[in-house]
């Protein structure tokens, strides 16, 4: 076992997956959305520059083979509950994500059970950019989520005297509710289109994976 740069990097994303949930316990919203688009953003940069500075360091290693998908995993399913569950259930949100997170654990056991010796389900380039889809459609839906609870904050809805201030400086065609409600629905539908696109490469790299370890999975296999 060898703790270098990238390696550590790869664990701090593996921990930074469950500060994402855990900020909604000690921060209200939407300060907890903010900080979970931080820290999920600075998490999901490690994935890049960890495999990067393996390469280029030559400090490829088994350890950070085997927890990069791990972290990256974890990552998704974590942040992907957690959007799920402050969205209000969105059926638009909640079908990829069911794809998304059955994918994840069927190749999760297909690979347990092929075991890693056999190099069959490698991680294919499809699989990367599929990651990097579903991180940057994540990524979007936070930062829409922070937008949509400005608009209801109560401190907007309760205080006609912020909305008066606006409107005596000409802003009351486009005050902070009228943005953050505008600006956050159309970031709401972006990141849905993108978690969509995200989830058919999901089912796509899953369907190949299925497909290359199918031979072993027959009861004659050699």
């Amino acid at each position: 076992m060898r703790w270098n740069l990238p390696n550590i990097l790869t664990v701090l994303r593996l921990l930074a997956a469950p500060g994402v949930a855990i900020l909604f316990l000690y921060f209200s919203r939407p300060f907890a959305d903010w900080f979970a688009l931080a820290l999920f953003g600075l998490a999901a940069l490690t994935d890049f520059f960890d495999g990067y500075l393996a390469r280029l360091w030559h400090q490829e290693s088994k350890l950070g083979a085997m927890l990069d998908p791990i972290a990256d995993k974890v990552m998704v399913v974590i942040a992907l509950l957690v959007i799920t569950g402050y969205s209000g259930m969105d059926p638009w949100l909640i079908l990829p994500a069911t794809a998304i997170l059955f994918r994840e654990v069927f190749v999760s056991g297909l690979r347990e059970f092929l075991g890693t010796s056999s190099g069959l389900l490698k991680v294919t380039q499809l699989a990367k950019w599929k990651t990097t889809a579903q991180m940057v459609a994540i990524a979007t839906l936070f930062l829409a989520m922070g937008l949509e609870y400005v608009r209801e904050a109560a401190f907007l809805r309760h205080e006609p005297a912020l909305i008066d201030a606006l409107t005596d400086m000409g802003t009351s065609e486009l005050n902070v509710v009228v943005v953050a409600n505008y600006s956050g629905n159309i970031i709401w539908i972006v990141g849905l289109a993108l978690i969509w696109v995200a989830a058919a490469l999901t089912v796509i790299t899953g369907w190949d994976y299925f497909r290359k370890a199918l031979p072993f999975l027959k009861d004659d296999a050699q």
